[in-house]
């Protein structure tokens, strides 16, 4: 059972997440967006998306941190554990809550707004299922385990055997022992790659990046007395088969 959970199931993960991603892009480039709904609800997009994005980027920074720079790193370059279990765990719920907050923002306003209501996807309301019960984890696991409870040092076993994931070297009696909410947040996590590609989510690789070097559009106004009013081009073809002479 730990094989199937700890090895299989990760390895299976990421395989659809890049399989995913190839297919999606050479069979649905016209559905590689955002989807945005900007124009049918504004007022509470305006506040949520921010918050979501701002949150989300703090917190995969925050489990880039943890999981793939190991202990020893930081403490060489001078981080105490204790500077960094501090660090880790007041900035992980404050980008936590900012995240929470623009999730909510965002899922009410799907359900309030008819107009988003009724352009929400089957596999939108999947991917919000998805966010918030992998949100729901992460903050029980960091305000009630390591705020609240007694902590858990994350780096010494999740993050090591995430680490030999990649390294093909996975150690599985590194998750046995771990609590169970980090258990679940893993294995959702690795769920959750496997859903990206089939989502909205697929528009992070597109970053208009080329907006860094490209020219500036320049708008000028029109000045001066507006243009004479054209002829329909009806008009002018009657005008052509009827023309009216002139008298003398």
């Amino acid at each position: 059972m730990n094989t199937l959970v700890w090895i299989v199931l990760p390895y299976l993960c990421l395989a659809v997440f890049v399989a995913g991603h190839v297919w999606r892009w050479r069979h649905d480039q016209f559905g590689w967006t955002t989807h945005t709904s900007q124009l049918l609800e504004s007022r509470l997009l305006r506040l949520g998306s921010p918050l979501f994005h701002l949150g989300a980027f703090g917190v995969i920074g925050g489990h880039a941190m943890g999981l793939l720079v190991p202990a020893s790193v930081t403490e060489r370059i001078g981080i105490s554990e204790h500077l960094y279990h501090l660090t880790a765990v007041w900035g992980g719920t404050v980008t936590g809550l900012m995240l929470v907050v623009g999730l909510v923002l965002l899922i009410a306003r799907r359900l309030v707004s008819g107009r988003v209501r009724r352009v929400t996807t089957t596999m939108d309301k999947i991917l919000y299922v998805a966010l918030a019960a992998m949100v729901a984890l992460g903050m029980t696991a960091t305000v009630g385990t390591n705020l609240l409870g007694d902590g858990y040092d994350y780096r010494e076993s999740i993050a090591v055997w995430f680490r030999g994931v990649f390294w093909f070297q996975p150690h599985t009696e590194l998750m046995t022992g771990a609590p169970l909410v980090y258990q679940l947040h893993a294995i959702g996590g690795f769920l959750f790659l496997a859903l990206w590609p089939f989502t909205r989510l697929v528009h992070v690789w597109s970053a208009p990046l080329a907006y860094l070097w490209r020219p500036y559009v320049v708008y000028r106004s029109r000045r001066g007395a507006p243009p004479a009013a054209q002829p329909a081009p009806a008009a002018v073809r009657d005008a052509a088969r009827h023309p009216v002479s002139s008298g003398r």
